[in-house]
């Protein structure tokens, strides 16, 4: 099963990162979630009037896809020290 989360509004990323902070904690305190397989995240860029802009990497091409694999983990949690 899957949970739907919208978070509305023109936001600057930092504020979006705190909304999706703050919810996933109260899904923690409220609904008992303790973990998940995976996230899927769609955002829609702007510029700070709201005006939709391409997202380009480095060398110019359209960036649509960012996949990661997990948090970071410090040499402490690889070596269990």
């Amino acid at each position: 099963m899957s949970i739907f989360i919208l978070v509305r509004g023109h936001l600057t990323m930092a504020e979006l990162r705190q909304a999706i902070f703050e919810t996933l904690g109260e899904m923690e305190d409220e609904h008992a979630i303790r973990y998940s397989r995976g996230v899927s995240l769609f955002i829609n860029p702007t510029d700070e009037f709201g005006d939709k802009v391409v997202v380009r990497n480095r060398l110019g091409g359209v960036v649509s896809r960012v996949v990661k694999n997990g948090p970071y983990r410090s040499a402490a949690e690889e070596y269990n020290i």
